[in-house]
């Protein structure tokens, strides 16, 4: 058996606050924008034992792939030094 739900007033505050709001327009982009394939090449290197541990490390404490988070710090660089 569902609950009735029963909504009160919201308080003065917020109430006000709503009032005197303005709309914000969508500025998010829609999620065909979000997908797009940067175009990779795939190499083999050399790093030092203690990179690769940082970066090991690193990704699984926040959940991402190790070779993502290296893939992005050079993007970042390139991006820095592109003519």
């Amino acid at each position: 058996m569902q609950r009735t739900v029963r909504y009160k007033a919201a308080p003065a505050d917020v109430a006000d606050a709503l009032a005197h709001s303005l709309p914000v327009d969508d500025f998010l982009p829609p999620p065909s924008e979000l997908v797009l394939r940067d175009t990779t090449t795939k190499v083999t290197l050399n790093l030092s034992k203690h990179s690769v541990e940082f970066f090991k490390k690193n990704g699984k404490r926040y959940g991402v792939p190790y070779q993502s988070m290296i893939k992005a710090v050079l993007d970042k660089y390139t991006a820095l030094y592109r003519e």
